[in-house]
Formats: structure tokens, C-alpha cells, sequence
């Protein structure tokens, strides 16, 4: 049987962090689909599309990785890819309860539906894509957080 997971999230933009966590999910599930959930709450800095195409630099052509977005219940979006894992990523304790109650959730709606937890690399905790945005907004450099390909797409976002 094929292990699906689902590592869900805005990646607006996708990170060094993001990757590494794309790469270590790899080890848990024979396929990932890397899902970038439509919040119609919020207001990304890049189009879904944009984001897509970040995140296929990260997934370098891997046959094992799905790009996707959808909207709605994530519960909902993994039955019908036929997930039974949910990855997220925790930076720090002040993401647990948050994700914990977003587990429970999800299970409540999905019973097959179970959460792996991962902690980032020692040198990538610290790292958001909210701060990457603040950091590239003020011209900071972005060596290390972001892809080259995401680091461009920024500089070309907030040149001017």
C-alpha cells in the first residue's frame, strides 16, 4: 500500500525550512503532496501559481512529490488524494498547541487521517516565511532562507 502524505501550508514564499521538511517527509510516505492552502482571509504576497512554481524548484523534478493547492477542509482535500498523513512542521513550543488542536481536528473529520510532527534543522527554527518577507521588504539578504529562484522572485516583488 502506498503511503500518501500531505504537507499542507501557505509557502508564501517557500523556504529553506519548507524544503528541508519536504525532503525528511519523503522518508515517512512514498508520495507528498506539497499542498498550498487557499485562505481567502488572508492576502499572499504571491499568487498560488507563483508559489507553484517556487516549489517545483524545491521538489527538483522528484516523480515522489505532487504539487497542488486546494481550499476548503484539509480533511477533506487528503480523503480525496487519499492521504493518511498530514506533515507539519514545529519551529518552536509556541506552535503546538495551535498545531495540536489542528491535528485533533483533522482526525475528528478523518479518521484515517494522522499528523507527523517535524522539528526543522538546528539552523532553520528560527525561519518563516513571514520573516523572510519582512527581511526582503527592507533589502536584507535572503543568502540561506530561500531559494535563489524565491530570492529573485522577492527582490523583483519589492524592487522600486
Amino acid at each position: 500500500m502506498t503511503r500518501i502524505a500531505i504537507y499542507p501550508g501557505s509557502f508564501d514564499p517557500p523556504t529553506r525550512g519548507h524544503e528541508d521538511l519536504i525532503r525528511r517527509a519523503l522518508a515517512l510516505a512514498d508520495h507528498l503532496v506539497v499542498a498550498i492552502a487557499i485562505n481567502p482571509s488572508k492576502a499572499p504576497l504571491f499568487s498560488v501559481e507563483d508559489r507553484l512554481r517556487m516549489l517545483a524548484v524545491a521538489a527538483a523534478g522528484d516523480p515522489r512529490i505532487e504539487l497542488a493547492s486546494f481550499s476548503g477542509l484539509l480533511a477533506d482535500f487528503a480523503r480525496d488524494r487519499n492521504a493518511t498523513m498530514v506533515i507539519r512542521g514545529l519551529r518552536a513550543v509556541s506552535d503546538f498547541e495551535y498545531e495540536f488542536q489542528m491535528a485533533l481536528m483533522n482526525r475528528k473529520l478523518n479518521d484515517k487521517l494522522e499528523t507527523v510532527f517535524l522539528v526543522p534543522a538546528v539552523d532553520l527554527t528560527y525561519l518563516s516565511s513571514s520573516l523572510v518577507r519582512e527581511v526582503a521588504r527592507f533589502g536584507g539578504p535572503l543568502d540561506g532562507l530561500v531559494s535563489s529562484a524565491v530570492a529573485d522572485a522577492l527582490k523583483a516583488r519589492f524592487a522600486g
